[in-house]
């Protein structure tokens, strides 16, 4: 099933009051995980799909971060834990769509998006998009689940299937989806805690054709 921009905005808005609590506990490890590597590294960040901000705090000072969400209700909440926290090296929480990024090329050093490549209505759009402001050397950072054929697990995602647009996720989901983009060289892939249910895949951009310097005769 194919989810639409209102699906999505619909199923965050009914998850916003309480997704700390539900799916942010379950995502806790995986997200601690990728800001650890994240904080390994220096310039500017981009969190796409920053939700209630349940990252934020975890950035080192010395990062520049920048969040998106679609949904007002979860920014709402990104805003007043950024104030709470005195977090001033958040520079800008926006309500932007994914597929769609008012930012300039080459934007950022890091380009992270955590639980969300499963929620967007055309995901191979997103990961150009992504990809379009990462620097080239930056490095793009998915936490995703993927599905899989097989097994308990891989019957349970297709059972779930039909209910992507009330869940707001789609439980099947190859990783084949992601893999579009050219300039984006798979850098690392390994299963995370709780369960493997998570993945997290880096990228690393490669200068495009015509970015590459000349060879010297």
């Amino acid at each position: 099933m194919q989810l639409d921009e209102s699906a999505v905005r619909d199923a965050y808005r009914r998850w916003a009051p309480v997704y700390d609590y539900t799916f942010g506990a379950v995502s806790t490890a995986g997200r601690r995980h990728a800001v650890e590597i994240i904080n390994g590294s220096s310039g500017r960040v981009l969190e796409v799909g920053v939700g209630t901000g349940l990252a934020l705090p975890d950035y080192q000072k010395h990062l520049d971060i920048v969040g998106i969400d679609l949904a007002p209700e979860m920014l709402e909440k990104a805003r007043e834990r950024v104030k709470a926290e005195g977090l001033t090296n958040i520079t800008g929480l926006h309500e932007m769509d994914a597929s769609d990024l008012r930012f300039s090329d080459n934007s950022f050093d890091t380009v992270v998006a955590m639980y969300v490549i499963t929620v967007v209505p055309d995901p191979q759009k997103v990961m150009l998009e992504l990809a379009r402001v990462t620097k080239p050397g930056g490095e793009v950072m998915l936490v995703n689940h993927f599905s899989q054929d097989d097994g308990v697990r891989g019957w349970v995602e297709r059972q779930m299937a039909p209910f992507a647009d009330l869940v707001g996720w789609h439980s099947v989901f190859d990783v084949s989806r992601v893999m579009v983009c050219q300039d984006l060289k798979l850098m690392d892939r390994r299963s995370l805690r709780p369960w493997g249910i998570f993945t997290m895949m880096r990228f690393r951009k490669e200068a495009s054709v015509a970015e590459r310097p000349v060879a010297a005769e």
